[in-house]
């Protein structure tokens, strides 16, 4: 199963968004989204709740502990 930040970068690449473009959208830095993506940091769960929200996926999706994008 993918990783949080493998996730995070596919469902970024999905939507053709830089990181920076990504962190303007959601209201953070972009180095807080290299940090995310590297797996150095992780989002709080307000951050996390944004995230799936924005990606219209699940957390568990997201979480990298379902492979069903599909939030219920």
């Amino acid at each position: 199963m993918a990783a949080f930040q493998e996730r995070l970068q596919v469902l970024r690449s999905e939507k053709g968004l830089t990181q920076k473009a990504m962190g303007v959208e959601l209201g953070i830095s972009c180095r807080a989204v290299q940090s995310y993506e590297r797996g150095e940091r992780y989002p709080d769960f307000k951050g996390l709740l944004r995230l799936a929200d924005y990606f219209d996926v699940s957390l568990d999706y997201l979480a990298g502990r379902s492979e069903s994008r599909e939030r219920r």
